[in-house]
């Protein structure tokens, strides 16, 4: 692609197309990220702001979205108004693009509108060729600074545009550091490097089948063009389905006349945050190299020096960038991620957008920044991802002396502490087998001589994270940060052999290989042989995360609750901040070792009274269990109880008896041996009993309402032990509010008749306790009739719980159990399908995890508003497995439940949740 047109003013261009594709820095601002990207609005904002920034432009994201829809073809007018602003940029650098004596050479840079680092591709020392490297050597005076220039743009365009295998140029660069004898890039001399360049050229002839472009304008066009095709590469694609990120939003590319950090000790290149990523902390932190290009940073190739070094390295630089990081700071009021190049001792600001962070840096930062005045606490709590509560929440190593007793001898080695959390699993040193075991549930830590961008599908599914070489800004840190992942890079003390799938620890003879266990502890860089114990994280001393959820309890609208079926779970809900409990399972009661034989014989009685006989013998052990639930739920202070919705018995009677064909298997042996006659017969007996009940489909069978409607004094028992037991607290003062539930109704009738049934029960106790109970009937809507009729149920029940789980498997007509072991992940994850070369995507997320909202979420709906039309008054919620889910609990919020129920664990990420929910609403309406 030779120079088509005259160079013109780029208005002039803009004026000749159908739109603007191309914007000049100075054109764009921070508000633009839709369509210039999150890079591309960032160094606009610097440009604008007086910041040392290399002149430059960027391509839009509808460019990208439009070179598509073209069939990967330049939008009409996008080529000459890359040219105009080439032109302006040549003369704002005094710089000819292809000229021989003073040559620009740009740099092609992807940019999204939400940061991806390392997912899509990005081309430097653009416009270099045999004459313009000429052009660089009699500027520079500089010989091996240009013919390095030249390798690094062979290799780079070779793997990036001409899609050529690295392995190659690698070997030969190996090649002659050896012969030379030198350890790195750095050192080959600069007559090596002009027969390297010449080697590149013919690797990249012969791979990729044709002459490797020397025409400056033709590497442009063939830049652009694989920065919009890697838009859609497998890794941006994986990063963007586990991030949640739309498919539609298109990549900007940013062109930017190239700073030279490899020009010798008073160059270099850093990437650099203005707090700590990992911990939060308010310090300026980072890594730079000095006579080096930026990958040489983020790809992990080099083990660089801290940002603090700099101040002695060079002095001048360092003040001026330590002012220019906090300047971004209290402009955007958020940390920052920055790049910089020094060239011959002047600074260049590259890139500014907000950091990735762990989960403990994202809270810290967050209260911080509220209590130093630069937000407030509204959007302290937007900032926060609900994900990183959960991650915070989960399980780290022993503390550090425990930690030493019991790894012992097992030290194997200590990296660069790069992202915090503890991590064990099977050491896998390949992305695709990471991916396959991870996806089976094999615990799996990562490890790699260092990550690149091609790893990130192992990346998505590993424990932990193990890389030999890379700081704290490398490609494996910055990426698990953002997962929530523990990470140790920078491990030099070990070996990678990835051929031989082992590691070798330097200066001993321990080797291992793969599928071994080890242990990584991300908040220390230390790596373990075999596996170290966790412990739970002390939720009560998480002062600033309870600060922050503090602050998200005065947005929200929605209440949370928790499903708890024992005492210790309910304490440890209030301890998260549950305001109550909206699913207590009695079934699991009944599971308890000294009750079971009483709940087989009250299943099996032949007669009313021997089964009455073995439910007065519960009542006892039942009344206890929810005496512990209600005192555990009420406020030693004010004697007020949170409600507490306790569901009458739910499942089939058959999972309270031994297996059928277990029992069959044990009878048929007895019967084969002979003089078993008392055995035989008392297990004959049991096997045809179970026999009786049994259910084609249980789950669809007598269970539920349906259960209590056929034996109701079972129902009764329960109902009596929940009120007895409210009675009892009540007489010593203390306020409940116990919610029966009626499970799996229907039709309006069977809630009618048990609701009839038991309401006797219920008056009989509220007269002895005086009226002190303040108890309610409701149901649980999990069946698609119960919804549809809801306006007829509503009538009958005090409160809607919403069971999201059985709703989303009737709705569907799926088995959970049987559908995410077959085919559901699929479905998610994309089916192979012969003939086609991209998978098909069936559904957009796993149901039972994420609500359904265009199923089952109408349904919701539909319920709540035909329940709400006859009952003004009554009380809704859910309390499936969504209740705990972000995305679940916005629309819970949208269509106006009173509360969510989920795990106590993840009462902390819904009560965030919440608050962003009504939050996001309260914009909406703004």
């Amino acid at each position: 692609m030779t120079q088509q047109v005259t160079h013109q003013g780029l208005d002039e261009a803009v004026r000749q197309s159908p739109k603007k594709w191309v914007y000049l820095f100075s054109e764009g601002n921070a508000t633009m990220r839709n369509l210039l990207g999150g890079k591309g609005a960032g160094v606009s904002e610097m440009t604008n702001a007086g910041l040392p920034v290399p002149p430059g432009f960027t391509i839009t994201t509808e460019a990208c979205n439009a070179y598509y829809e073209h069939q990967k073809q330049f939008p009409l007018g996008t080529w000459d108004q890359v040219l105009a602003a080439l032109h302006i940029i040549e003369t704002q650098t005094g710089k000819g693009f292809g000229s021989r004596e003073n040559p620009l050479l740009v740099s092609v840079r992807s940019g999204a509108k939400f940061s991806m680092p390392g997912m899509m591709d990005t081309v430097l020392n653009l416009g270099i060729n045999d004459e313009t490297v000429q052009g660089l050597i009699a500027l520079t005076n500089d010989e091996r600074f240009a013919y390095d220039a030249y390798r690094r743009f062979i290799q780079m365009f070779s793997k990036i545009v001409l899609d050529t295998d690295p392995h190659d140029f690698e070997l030969v660069l190996e090649h002659y550091k050896n012969n030379a004898g030198v350890l790195t890039d750095a050192d080959i001399p600069a007559s090596d490097l002009k027969q390297i360049v010449g080697e590149f050229k013919q690797i990249a002839e012969r791979q990729s089948g044709e002459p490797f472009p020397t025409d400056v304008f033709q590497q442009l066009h063939k830049a652009i063009e694989a920065v919009f095709s890697s838009w859609n590469n497998k890794r941006a694609i994986d990063y963007r389905n586990f991030n949640r990120i739309p498919h539609n939003l298109g990549t900007a590319v940013n062109i930017q006349s190239m700073v030279f950090g490899n020009m010798g000790n008073t160059s270099g290149t850093g990437v650099a945050f203005t707090r700590n990523p990992a911990t939060g902390e308010k310090v300026l932190y980072g890594e730079y190299l000095l006579n080096a290009q930026g990958e040489d940073v983020v790809a992990g190739i080099r083990t660089p020096s801290p940002i603090s070094r700099l101040q002695q390295d060079l002095p001048g630089v360092y003040e001026q960038f330590k002012e220019i990081a906090n300047r971004l700071e209290q402009h955007y009021h958020d940390i920052q991620d920055l790049e910089f190049t020094v060239e011959q001792g002047r600074l260049y600001m590259l890139q500014t957008r907000s950091a990735k962070r762990n989960a403990g840096a994202a809270v810290k930062v967050a209260v911080d920044m509220v209590e130093e005045g630069l937000i407030t606490p509204e959007e302290a709590v937007k900032r926060v991802e609900p994900s990183q509560v959960y991650q915070l929440l989960l399980p780290r190593f022993e503390d550090a002396s425990k930690r030493r007793a019991e790894a012992e001898g097992r030290l194997l080695a200590k990296g660069l502490n790069a992202s915090p959390g503890a991590a064990y699993g099977k050491a896998i040193f390949d992305a695709d087998r990471a991916e396959a075991l991870g996806k089976a549930g094999t615990p799996v830590v990562l490890v790699r001589p260092e990550t690149s961008p091609d790893d990130v599908h192992g990346m998505l599914v590993a424990r932990g994270i193990l890389t030999a070489r890379g700081g704290a800004t490398s490609h494996a840190a910055v990426v698990a940060r953002g997962l929530g992942l523990p990470c140790v890079a920078g491990c030099e003390e070990i070996r990678v052999h990835e051929a031989e799938h082992l590691f070798r620890v330097v200066g001993s003879d321990v080797v291992i290989h793969e599928g071994e266990d080890i242990s990584i502890d991300g908040a220390t860089g230390e790596v373990f042989a075999g596996m170290i114990k966790t412990v739970e994280a002390d939720f009560a001393n998480e002062t600033d995360l309870k600060k922050l959820l503090d602050w998200a309890d005065m947005f929200r609208h929605l209440g949370v609750w928790a499903n708890a079926d024992y005492p210790r779970d309910a304490q440890r809900a209030v301890a998260f901040g549950a305001q109550g409990i909206g699913l207590c399972r009695t079934e699991h009661m009944f599971m308890e070792p000294e009750r079971l034989p009483i709940v087989q014989k009250m299943i099996l009685a032949p007669t009313y009274e021997e089964r009455q006989s073995a439910l007065d013998q519960l009542l006892p052990f039942q009344r206890s269990d929810f005496k512990g639930i209600f005192e555990a739920m009420v406020n030693p202070r004010t004697g007020e109880g949170y409600p507490v919705v306790i569901r009458l018995i739910d499942p089939p009677l058959h999972e309270f008896l031994p297996s059928y064909e277990d029992l069959l298997v044990e009878v048929t042996r007895l019967e084969t041996l002979g003089g078993h006659e008392a055995e035989l017969k008392e297990k004959t007996a049991l096997l045809e009993a179970i026999g009786a009940i049994r259910e084609m489909n249980p789950m669809l069978g007598l269970r539920g309402c349906r259960l209590g409607l056929t034996f109701p004094e079972i129902n009764v028992m329960q109902t009596r032990a929940i009120l007895e037991a409210a009675a009892e607290l009540a007489a010593q003062g203390k306020k409940l509010h116990p919610k029966i539930m009626i499970p799996l109704v229907g039709h309006v009738n069977e809630l009618k008749e048990v609701r009839r049934q038991l309401q006797t029960v219920a008056d009989e106790i509220a007269e002895k306790s005086g009226g002190r109970i303040d108890y309610k009937f409701g149901t649980m809507i999990e069946l698609p009739r119960a919804a549809l009729t809801a306006d007829k149920i509503a009538r009958e029940a005090d409160f809607f719980s919403f069971g999201t789980n059985d709703l989303t498997q009737t709705t569907f007509g799926f088995s959970r159990d049987d559908a995410e072991g077959k085919f559901l992940l699929h479905y998610v994850d994309g089916l192979d399908v012969p003939g086609l070369k991209d998978k098909v995507k069936i559904l957009p997320s796993n149901p039972f995890q994420t609500l359904d909202r265009e199923g089952v979420g109408q349904l919701i709906q539909m319920a709540v508003e035909k329940g709400r039309s006859v009952n003004p008054h009554l009380e809704l919620g859910i309390c499936g497995e969504h209740g705990g889910d972000p995305d679940s609990i916005e629309f819970c919020s949208e269509i106006g439940l009173d509360y969510v129920s989920c795990s106590p664990f993840r009462v902390p990420i819904a009560r965030l949740a919440a608050a962003q929910a009504a939050l996001s609403h309260a914009e909406k309406d703004r």
